[in-house]
Formats: C-alpha cells, structure tokens, sequence
C-alpha cells in the first residue's frame, strides 16, 4: 500500500510537529483537534517552525508556503474516511485512545492503518479496540519531532509484516530512522530514560544533591547534552509521572515506583517548562 493522505490527530506540540514532517515529506496532511482554536495553534507552530528554518536558510520562502499547503484543518472526525494513514497523539490515557481508535475503525477505510504516537501504553490492547487489529500499530516520534530522528515501530501482537512494512518504508520517507520495538511498558525509549529521570529526583528527594549538581554530574562525567532535572521539566513531571506510573503498573516491579517528590510537584501543579515551575523556574 502507498501512503498518499494522513491525518494526525491533536494539535498539539507532538501532533503540530508530525504534520509538519508529513508535509515537509510530500504527503496531503488532516490536522485534526476538537476546537479550531486548537488547530490555529498547532499550524501556528508549524508556520513558526518553518520560517526559523527560512532565517536559518535551510529552507526557501516558496517551500515553506508548499508545505504550509499541504497542510488541511479539521475539527471533524468523519475526515478520517478520505485519508491512508491515521496518526493519533491524543492525551495519554488508555481510555481515550481505546475509544478513538473504535470511532476510526468504522469512519476510515478498510486500507486504512490506523498508528498511535503512544509513548508508554500497550498497543495490543488499543488494537483490540477496533475490528483490524492487524492494521494497528505504535510509531512513537520523539521531541522535538521536526529534530529528532528515531521513532520506534511497534508491534501490536496482531500486527502484520505488510502493516509494518508501509510504516517502516514512510518513516525514512520522513527522513527518520525506523527502529523495531516489540509491545511491552515503555517500549525502550521510555523503559530506559524514565527510571533514570525518576532515579535523578529520588537523589534530590534525598538529599544526596541539588537539581543543578545532579544535571552537571550528567552532563559533564557521562556527556549527557541535558541533565536528566533539567530533561524532566521539558518533557513535563506530570507526563514523567504517567510513565513511571504505567511502567510501575506494567511490571508490578516497584524499582519502578514513582518518587514522592515526583508526586509531589504534579499535585502542586510543578508540572516543569509548561507551567513556568517544575524543579526550575522558567521565566
């Protein structure tokens, strides 16, 4: 199968960022979000992306407005049944992916694969949720997407090698480096990074050192480009927290188990970079 129409679905800093590649690569793109206002946003940061890359002059003014225009708003998810692939970065609760993806399996064609950007959750169990379980799979991006060139590629317990064969084959198309990971709690991404973030704020919590020693002792003895604090502010504590808690629920392993301290900031709504406080302040 060929891929010729995607849509990727919320708007957010992920969602924003997939469209972005899918445009830049060729491909006719649905931004898809529950509000325009969502939508305006996310195209916002594309535009907003696209002429740093113009300034930088990686990128000429007429190839930005091409990609621009390859990109289509939708608040409508019966926009799904004119597209190939769906591309879902929702909020990261089971519920409403599992939900999302039953809508999708009876709006889109039967062609139609259906991918969730999920970083920690179970794609067997998503998949179940839908009448082509073979058509489900896992292309996890990292962030910044537009930056970052890994995604992992993973496998629901149904999916197909002609299913993950597309996937695989449109992921270089996007200029990124397609990686096979099997179905478990955190695939490898997030199964690494997360104990070692949680491990960085269980050192803070006991008072072995501060958040800026922990970073530099990262950053300088094992050549980190970010310490692990610093990490866990921009990727957000309350989305850390949710890992750690999915991995901990996954496993029933408590070297798992999340950080009081963690905890703690979520519930003072400490969230990091986007809340301008996490264990940084942020102007």
């Amino acid at each position: 199968m060929d891929v010729k129409r995607v849509m990727v679905i919320g708007a957010g800093q992920m969602g924003s960022g997939i469209a972005q590649v899918c445009a830049g690569a060729g491909y006719s793109v649905m931004l898809h979000d529950l509000k325009e206002e969502f939508v305006e946003r996310g195209l916002g940061t594309i535009s907003k992306n696209l002429q740093r890359q113009v300034s930088k002059g990686s990128l000429q003014e007429d190839e930005k407005q091409e990609v621009l225009t390859r990109i289509n708003k939708s608040t409508n998810l019966d926009n799904a049944k004119e597209v190939d692939l769906v591309i879902e970065a929702a909020v990261e609760k089971i519920e409403i992916k599992t939900n999302l993806f039953a809508s999708l399996d009876e709006l889109t064609q039967p062609h139609t694969i259906l991918a969730s950007n999920t970083s920690s959750l179970p794609i067997t169990e998503i998949a179940a949720a839908t009448k082509r379980p073979e058509k489900v799979i896992g292309m996890h991006f990292m962030n910044p997407v537009p930056v970052m060139k890994l995604v992992e590629i993973i496998r629901g317990l149904a999916t197909t090698d002609e299913t993950y064969a597309v996937i695989e084959d449109m992921t270089k198309k996007l200029s990124k480096v397609p990686v096979e990971v099997n179905d478990f709690p955190g695939f490898v991404s997030n199964r690494v990074l997360m104990p070692m973030i949680n491990e960085a704020i269980y050192t803070v919590y006991e008072g072995v050192a501060a958040p800026e020693a922990v970073d530099e002792v990262m950053k300088l003895g094992m050549n980190h480009p970010m310490g692990p604090i610093t990490l866990a502010d921009f990727i957000g504590l309350d989305t850390c927290l949710y890992i750690m808690e999915t991995l901990h629920e996954g496993f029933g392993d408590n070297k798992y188990r999340p950080c009081p301290l963690l905890r703690k900031y979520v519930k003072a709504g400490w969230l990091g970079r986007k809340s301008g406080r996490g264990f940084y302040i942020y102007e």
